[in-house]
């Protein structure tokens, strides 16, 4: 397995030219992200990223978690890999002040989380879900709740994780039948959880569970379900830890990938009950758990970017080493590195230029999420909240698809050797593969595009993002060359395919929800390809403007220009089919029995 090396040049560029971060940095609170900070921030991360945690990500696979009697030990090297991300405050960059945080914009943490789950997916799954109930703690605990547990668990010494699935009840977590019995100021939390990422393990001294369960007398479904704090160590009031609580590891599974992450099966109650806290309301749990999925939605995302990265950097690496063939059309025998073949070419720019796609468009997910908690006025933070909402599915399910494809692809760069573990391109392919699954399957991703976003409000959200990409190609119009006139004729494609397909799907899901579902994971395919372009087109125009100014390495600007140019010319063609998928595919899809299937 090759090392890696964060793209440094191309995250500041997109953080730059495409997310704004000048922008961002002018929001009240977020002063300090100053491009000098980002600089010293993204620098040391990227040392940490290639000098700690990168080289772990091999052992790991090989190693895996262990589980004996109970116990959950890590691989070999986690354990001081973590204490050192803790010891320099890596997990506090995003977080409120008052609570240990650093406050920095989440434009910025999610660059930082690119590079650790680059570096290594396994490691990096512990500090994701411990941010992710940071957020959900920082949005609906109660005061005495977030003095208690949001200063550990910020700085990382304790961490956190998310217990939605049970046996039963897996993408339908309204079929949950864990308990909640009140008693004086706490509940007794009975049931089982399995799929728990970090569920247990050795690197922090608690782990604090986010619980959906039920009380007595709730409504069935989702209407029922309460949210609970249940640590594993309870705490006493003075912030010492306490007595172990009444829960347990069962088991961890044996998986195809990230396999130095242990997803544990969890028990509580066997001796009566875990004490748990309520968050928030009782029966409120699922909407208090959105804001912790969409964190981790977001996340995800960034997964599938971030072994896409690591996938091409080894695939590009073989390609310049290994000779095989004679060049095509030449006379000379000896043999190339097989960079020079025109196919092998083809398979690299498709990983590079997908991959400069999904990295603007996750980055300026993240934009908007700031934007929507800090812009001073009340209409600027619902347009930006608007836009993060309709942008989060597709930054999940796009990103974590293109990433099991690139990964595929870095394989076969490799050929032969791509199938032989030793390689490594097949870890990356594996790890991969989780990711269009978990924190919602990318089919409920494209449900909730549909429905939540492009049916609830009519249109109104997607019709205000098309007129986002249509300022970008009136600006196009000001520009020449090549590069230009090519990304400027796809994406003027693009905005009308999409805008079409979404108003098919508005039209038919007023009439046949059915069929309107059916066409719901190519319409975001669609989504996804077009934004990619229509970001592509904007950082296109910024290197253009940058080598007429003699701004900038003129030689990764020109690598810009000709990437968008093969994303437009190759990539973004797909979406004339994913269209006649959405408009004539549903009635195929639903024609034949189940029971001929």
């Amino acid at each position: 397995m090759t090392a890696y090396a964060a793209p440094l040049t191309d995250m500041r560029f997109v953080l730059d030219e495409v997310a704004d971060l000048a922008g961002i940095a002018k929001l009240p609170g977020y002063e300090e992200a100053t491009s000098d900070l980002a600089d010293a921030v993204l620098e040391e991360a990227g040392k940490l990223a290639a000098e700690v945690l990168a080289p772990l990500n091999h052992s790991g696979d090989q190693e895996g978690a262990a589980f004996e009697n109970g116990v959950v030990r890590t691989a070999r090297g986690f354990r001081e890999a973590y204490a050192q991300y803790v010891e320099s405050g890596w997990n506090a960059l995003p977080f409120d002040p008052d609570y240990g945080g650093q406050g920095l914009p989440w434009t910025l943490a999610t660059v930082v989380q690119e590079m650790w789950n680059s570096a290594n997916m396994s490691f990096a799954l512990c500090p994701l879900l411990t941010q992710g109930a940071v957020e959900l703690l920082q949005a609906h605990g109660s005061p005495e709740q977030k003095d208690l547990w949001l200063p550990k668990m910020i700085s990382g010494e304790w961490t956190g994780t998310m217990n939605l699935t049970e046996p039963q009840a897996g993408s339908d977590v309204g079929a949950l039948t864990t308990r909640a019995e009140p008693r004086d100021d706490h509940y007794l939390i009975t049931g089982q959880k399995v799929f728990i990422t970090y569920g247990e393990h050795d690197l922090a001294d608690n782990i604090v569970h986010m619980v959906l369960a039920r009380t007595p007398g709730a409504p069935a479904g989702t209407k029922g379900i309460s949210l609970f704090l249940v640590p594993k160590v309870l705490v006493n009031e003075d912030g010492s830890l306490g007595p172990h609580n009444d829960l347990r590891c069962v088991s961890i599974e044996h998986k195809l990938g990230i396999k130095a992450s242990p997803t544990a099966v969890l028990a509580f109650g066997d001796s009566g009950g875990a004490v748990g806290t309520l968050i928030g309301e009782e029966n409120r749990g699922m909407a208090y758990m959105f804001t912790m999925m969409n964190n981790a939605r977001l996340a995800v995302g960034v997964q599938g970017l971030a072994i896409a990265e690591r996938a091409y950097q080894q695939a590009l690496a073989y390609a310049r080493e290994r000779s095989q063939s004679a060049a095509v059309g030449a006379k000379d025998p000896t043999p190339v590195k097989i960079v020079n073949h025109p196919d092998v070419r083809r398979m690299l720019l498709t990983m590079k230029s997908q991959i400069e796609a999904m990295r603007a468009l996750i980055y300026v997910t993240a934009a908007a999420l700031d934007r929507a908690k800090r812009e001073p006025d009340e209409a600027a933070r619902a347009r930006a909240q608007t836009t993060a909402d309709l942008l989060i599915p597709v930054a999940k399910a796009w990103s974590t698809d293109l990433g099991c494809e690139i990964a595929s692809l870095g394989v076969q760069v490799h050929g032969g050797m791509g199938f032989i573990e030793e390689a490594g391109a097949a870890q990356h392919y594996r790890d991969a593969r989780i990711a269009p699954i978990y924190e919602g399957t990318n089919g409920i991703q494209a449900l909730d595009l549909l429905g939540r976003k492009l049916l609830r409000d009519d249109g109104a959200g997607m019709a205000a993002l098309l007129d986002e990409m249509r300022a970008t190609l009136a600006d196009l119009e000001t520009l020449k060359g090549k590069e230009i006139t090519a990304l400027r004729g796809a994406l003027g494609e693009g905005i009308l395919t999409l805008e079409a397909a979404g108003d098919y799907l508005l039209e038919t899901g007023k009439q046949e929800i059915a069929e309107a579902a059916a066409g719901a994971t190519p319409y975001l395919r669609i989504f996804g390809t077009v934004a990619g372009g229509w970001l592509l087109a904007k950082g296109a125009a910024a290197a253009a403007r940058r080598l007429a100014e003699g701004a900038g390495d003129p030689g990764f600007l020109q690598a810009k220009l000709a990437t968008g140019r093969f994303y437009a010319e190759n990539v973004m063609p797909q979406v004339a089919g994913l269209t006649m998928q959405v408009i004539t595919g549903a009635g195929s899809t639903l024609a034949l029995d189940e029971a001929l299937l």
